[in-house]
């Protein structure tokens, strides 16, 4: 069909679709020398737990891939590289009465399109304090929980989620809202909400990466087509934030059945050649990857270090 035929017919632009990001990921990492793809978790089913009680008389959780910034962890601030340095591995929490200064810079976010000034575009926190004093919840679970950013399946499903489960227990926990921040982010969370939910907690992941979430069949997910390191909303949008947050509520209310997905109508930009650029190998010249390649293996070997002294 030619291109007048679409502005007749009003059709948007092919690759104005939710980015692949498995398909993404898999050929970037082959363009840098990784030829051996990663598994995605893939389920075809998925637990569901109907809210026990109405949201108003409900005690409600954040679970957040976000990192307490470090001063002594190098650059974590809005524009920082990829900083492995910043990582954590083991379940943390935090006090929901404190204010707390979390980062995004140990993760792969989109760098390009999100400038990672405005935390609740990605710790949704002040939201969740506003909606408990206007009653539309219960109240606010006494901690959140920080979920480790982890590559293995078998270490997020058997330790981190069930370490999080009995967190959320011991502080009566009846609904949990997850936000991720990088594709990996968006399977760790998923494989937390389906252990929180076959454990009589009801959830709902809020997220940018459609197709990680979807594979591995979460109960309820509430999907914002933004750039990475946005989940919460657009930054500096305090109406898009409470938007965002107030949708994820309804669809953790009315979901009517497991595998729920709900796409919020904002839109990022009226042009979705953004969409274009979250690590395109087809972008990059031979110089660029091959820099890309030796940056990764360092991080690595920063991450391994850190690791290692965690164990």
């Amino acid at each position: 069909m030619t291109t007048t035929s679409d502005q007749q017919l009003d059709f948007a632009p092919d690759d104005d679709a939710p980015i692949g990001y498995m398909k993404r990921t898999r050929d970037y990492y082959a363009a840098i020398g990784y030829t051996t793809p990663y598994r995605w978790a893939h389920y075809t089913s998925a637990p569901f737990q109907p809210l026990r009680k109405s949201l108003a008389e409900s005690r409600v959780a954040i679970i957040t891939t976000a990192a307490p910034f470090d001063p002594a962890k190098g650059d974590q601030g809005p524009g920082a590289k990829y900083n492995g340095g910043a990582k954590f591995y083991q379940v943390y929490d935090g006090d929901t009465s404190k204010q707390h200064d979390l980062r995004i810079s140990h993760i792969a976010y989109d760098r390009v399109h999100s400038s990672a000034e405005d935390s609740g575009t990605w710790f949704p926190l002040p939201q969740l304090r506003r909606l408990a004093q206007e009653g539309r919840i219960g109240e606010i679970a006494p901690r959140f929980f920080g979920a480790p950013t982890n590559r293995s399946h078998r270490v997020t499903i058997e330790t981190d989620a069930p370490d999080i489960l009995a967190r959320c227990r011991a502080d009566g926990v009846d609904a949990a809202v997850l936000v991720p921040n990088c594709p990996v982010c968006h399977q760790t969370v998923s494989l937390v909400a389906r252990h929180l939910e076959a454990n009589g907690i009801s959830t709902v992941v809020m997220g940018c990466a459609k197709d990680i979430v979807e594979h591995a069949a979460v109960p309820r997910f509430l999907f914002s087509d933004f750039p990475l390191g946005n989940s919460a909303g657009k930054p500096q949008d305090p109406a898009s934030q409470a938007f965002t947050f107030e949708l994820a509520l309804r669809v953790l209310e009315s979901a009517p059945g497991p595998q729920t997905t709900v796409q919020s109508p904002l839109r990022w930009s009226a042009d979705p050649s953004w969409k274009r650029d979250y690590s395109n190998a087809d972008a990059l010249s031979a110089e660029e990857l091959a820099r890309l390649r030796r940056d990764f293996d360092a991080q690595k070997e920063i991450a391994k270090g850190i690791r290692e002294s965690a164990a």
